[in-house]
């Protein structure tokens, strides 16, 4: 079900043109979703794995058929390389082959107990209301209908409303792919409205939410009031953090993607790049250098590294981050488009720019004298989401990797996220896990049940 009321115009950042226009969803709309959801669930829930199995797996390889077709409709409604959106639904594809076999292999258990058997069993929670941001709009939509889905859960998705079109186009291939009317419902509408009414809504049993520090504590108080569960994946300020004993070509080579990748607008940036005091000079030669290489430019070419901004308005928060002269300032295309050049500036880690998520494509360089104060300063912040750690030195490595407070880290690596790991934060970047089989554990309730064997 697709509900919608009220007219949007949705752009492309690229050239700053409409590119559709739809109706937008109040609150009885929304109600009608969740309606339909929670009509739909009994027979969902009642499904055998091994059916509910086969539609997962229909619905990733239908997924596959139309990837082209998805990444260009994400490349005009994002602005994001074309290269970069086919890799995404690459993932949202492998996203619902993983959870398609999960299916069947989540299991309970039984427990050793006096007198009787004691046994679990995972149980679905009912209907779920997804909330999904504008920066990955499908990629992360599918990070939370996977899980959700495969648990037997049903399911009400509120897109950002600047990129809704890859949510309702998935929508449409999910009925093509035989999923049951009713379980998946697309409701286009703002957040103070739908994403609101789902928050307070007595039959939405769950929030997955990804999106602001800011927002994810109303989310969290919003759902309070009906004690839903609630899945967080909020802001990062992430540490990059260069050891002078660390292949520095390699760590100055992979820094500017790692940063300025989706033009910055990812809660993994690892926009804090503290480096070793003793190469900090012939690091910081290398890391302009690589930052001077990155391609700016058209997003449907297949060479460009980086788009445009989301949105004017976004675009001048971002400017607002960078006073005075940049250490580095790349080039951005002249013309219509919502364009912010690659920059480095030099920080302290007391600067609003190496404090704040600046969700643009700004990095801040700042030196570390030692191991204690690396530490130091990757942990002095409120976030705690990604990272990432150079060095060959593989014990302090280790160090580092438990001394870090952050969910998810990467040794002489920029990779954040793998279908079949566990990806999420500790601190202000929320709670719960998504991706892997930790997933399933948040779309699901365990229930125990007790067996008297006495006479």
């Amino acid at each position: 079900m697709t509900v919608a009321a009220h007219t949007l115009e949705v752009v492309n950042p690229a050239t700053e043109k409409p590119i559709a226009k739809l109706e937008r969803a109040g609150v009885e709309e929304t109600d009608r979703a969740v309606a339909a959801a929670k009509a739909a669930y009994p027979a969902w829930r009642a499904v055998k794995p091994a059916d509910s199995a086969r539609l997962l797996r229909r619905l990733a390889s239908k997924i596959e058929e139309h990837g082209e077709e998805l990444a260009r409709l994400e490349t005009a409604n994002v602005g994001k390389p074309i290269g970069d959106s086919r890799w995404e639904m690459g993932m949202v594809g492998d996203v619902f082959h993983f959870y398609s076999g999960a299916v069947e292999k989540h299991y309970g258990e039984t427990i050793p107990v006096a007198g009787g058997v004691d046994m679990t069993f995972r149980e679905p929670l009912g209907v779920v209301g997804l909330i999904v941001p504008w920066n990955f709009p499908l990629m992360l939509a599918a990070w939370k209908l996977g899980p959700a889905l495969a648990c037997g859960n049903t399911v009400v998705l509120k897109p950002a409303e600047l990129t809704p079109l890859t949510a309702l186009r998935f929508a449409e291939l999910a009925l093509e792919s035989g999923l049951p009317e009713g379980v998946l419902n697309v409701v286009v509408g703002p957040g103070s409205v739908v994403g609101e009414r789902l928050i307070a809504h007595p039959d939405v049993a769950k929030i997955g939410f990804t999106g602001s520090t800011e927002v994810g504590r109303r989310v969290m108080e919003g759902a309070a009031a009906t004690v839903k569960r609630v899945t967080l994946e909020l802001g990062g300020k992430s540490a990059n953090v260069i050891f002078a004993d660390a292949d520095l070509e390699k760590a100055a080579a992979s820094a500017p993607s790692a940063v300025f990748g989706n033009a910055g607008q990812d809660c993994c940036a690892r926009s804090r790049i503290f480096v070793e005091r003793s190469v900090y000079d012939r690091f910081l030669k290398l890391l302009v250098d690589a930052t001077s290489r990155f391609r700016v430019g058209n997003p449907e070419d297949a060479n460009t590294e980086m788009g445009p901004l989301i949105s004017a308005d976004h675009r001048n928060q971002v400017a607002a981050f960078v006073e005075g002269t940049p250490l580095f300032r790349g080039a951005a295309p002249a013309g219509p488009g919502f364009w912010f050049p690659p920059t480095l500036v030099e920080a302290s880690n007391r600067d609003r720019v190496a404090r704040e998520e600046v969700f643009g494509p700004v990095a801040a360089v700042i030196p570390f004298a030692d191991e204690a104060e690396a530490v130091r300063l990757a942990n002095d912040t409120p976030y705690g989401l990604s990272g990432s750690i150079w060095t060959r030195d593989s014990a302090r490595a280790l160090r580092m990797a438990r001394a870090i407070d952050a969910g998810v880290l990467s040794v002489n690596s920029n990779s954040s996220v793998r279908v079949t790991t566990p990806f999420g934060g500790v601190k202000q970047s929320g709670f719960g896990r998504e991706l892997g089989m930790h997933a399933m554990d948040g779309y699901s309730e365990v229930k125990n049940v007790y067996i008297s064997t006495e006479g």
